[in-house]
């Protein structure tokens, strides 16, 4: 547990960071090992909703909403701590591909529909 609340990204990256340096983990956490243990971690999540309705998945009862939860603080970590050791600054890129998605799915095409960006009517993308 870091020695104060997190407050951001920064914050949480410098924590996994401790965290895995303390243990030396440096050997075991190169970008291919991290990315299939955020695959893992992802399928994990997965498995909270296997099986479940739409509607149930959006009313988790106690017990199940803090096993996402938990799965979620995973794939959060371990994408992290891929992001910095590929010195990928996470809010940049999440901008920058929203910026890209804004282009690819124009709002008057693909409000209510979930087609592809390449299913839409021709348009301008990136």
């Amino acid at each position: 547990m870091p020695d104060r609340p997190l407050a951001d990204l920064d914050d949480l990256r410098d924590a996994v960071r401790d965290f895995a340096l303390a243990r030396q983990w440096e050997a075991y956490h190169t970008p291919k090992n991290l990315a299939m243990a955020l695959i893992v971690e992802a399928a994990e999540l997965v498995e909270r909703f296997q099986w479940l309705t739409p509607e149930q998945s959006l009313a988790l009862d106690d017990s199940r909403r803090e096993q996402v939860r938990q799965e979620i603080a995973d794939v959060l970590i371990y994408l992290t701590r891929l992001a910095d050791l590929l010195d990928i600054d996470l809010l940049d890129a999440a901008a920058s591909k929203l910026a890209i998605n804004a282009r690819k799915y124009p709002v008057e095409l693909a409000r209510g529909n979930a087609a592809k960006y390449d299913e839409l009517p021709p348009h301008e993308t990136p």
